[in-house]
């Protein structure tokens, strides 16, 4: 008999960093296109994975120094290499027990049609034009899980006032995989209260304002963000490049919001300042300033259980 405990124990030996277990009728009432259980009707449990964004990966953006670092080992190592190889060896646990495992890795370049915006942190973004339902009462595919939801059902953590996941051990700083199976496991309670305390820091630490009052992101204005389009923040773009395209100029003032057209219009000049890292993941030149500044105002509080010798952010 597979237990929960087991599972989370080998998880964890297998290099995830949190291990949380739902139930999958945690999601009724969720949309169709966004429900796991149109992908694994059997699936009774969702396993939820949390993989740390290493603290010293952010140490060459906060102080401005090194912009390779963040990118690469937070988000694509993680994404494309680390968690996809865990995803793995607990699926073929679950089958060495009898059971089915569904991965469920992150899917950064995948938005369905009907979504108006894109991913921040991957261009380009593949839409999906049309797809039909196979067969009655099913959703078009792909149907895409939401991962945050997913990880607050799995009692990893709570969003914050800007959307993003809060953990007790690493606040904003991790990223998530799951699998679905037909193992009836144990759930862990949902995470109900979370650590943000609506300071607003995330608000103001985005250069572009692509965060509300109200935590709303706006999506393109966002991955203008990461991609640098900013003259005041972003160390690699000249001054002179962006003078030579009047078009240029309101843009990386900050006075235009951005849409899809106008990132694509300010791409060439960001990509030629500092290009996309692997696997068309954008450079990140913000820093997830958003996150950075959350993660300082967690650890000022002292509300995190994982502390370190010397602050985050002096």
């Amino acid at each position: 008999m597979l237990k929960s405990e087991d599972v989370k124990k080998a998880a964890r030996a297998f290099g995830a960093d949190l291990v949380g277990i739902g139930s999958v009728g945690r999601f009724e009432g969720t949309p169709p296109e966004r429900d796991p259980r149109f992908i694994a009707p059997g699936a009774r449990s969702i396993i939820g994975l949390g993989f740390r964004v290493l603290r010293g990966s952010l140490r060459g953006v906060e102080e401005g120094t090194h912009y390779y670092q963040f990118p690469e080992m937070a988000i694509v190592h993680i994404d494309e290499i680390y968690a996809p190889g865990v995803l793995r060896r607990v699926a073929c646990l679950l089958e060495d027990h009898g059971f089915e495992g569904v991965v469920q890795r992150s899917v950064p370049d995948r938005r369905r049609g009907d979504d108006p915006g894109t991913n921040p942190e991957h261009l380009p973004v593949f839409k999906i034009a049309h797809s039909e339902p196979v067969a009655p009462g099913r959703p078009a595919p792909d149907v895409l899980m939401d991962f945050n939801q997913a990880a607050q059902f799995c009692g990893l953590g709570a969003p914050g006032l800007a959307g993003f996941i809060l953990t007790p051990e690493f606040g904003p700083m991790q990223r998530f995989a799951f699998v679905l199976t037909d193992a009836e496991l144990e759930p862990d309670p949902v995470c109900e209260r979370s650590l943000c305390d609506n300071c607003s820091e995330c608000i103001g630490a985005c250069p572009l304002n692509a965060i509300d009052v109200q935590g709303k992101l706006d999506a393109w204005q966002c991955t203008a963000g990461r991609m640098g389009a900013h003259l005041r923040t972003n160390p690699f773009l000249s001054e002179a490049a962006v003078k030579a395209d009047p078009r240029l100029a309101e843009y990386f003032s900050g006075e235009a919001r951005f849409d899809a057209a106008a990132v694509e219009i300010v791409r060439e000049v960001l990509e030629a300042a500092y290009p996309q890292v692997r696997f068309g993941y954008n450079p990140s030149l913000c820093g997830a300033a958003c996150q950075r500044a959350c993660l300082a105002h967690l650890e000022r509080k002292g509300v995190l259980t994982r502390t370190f010798t010397n602050a985050f952010r002096p």
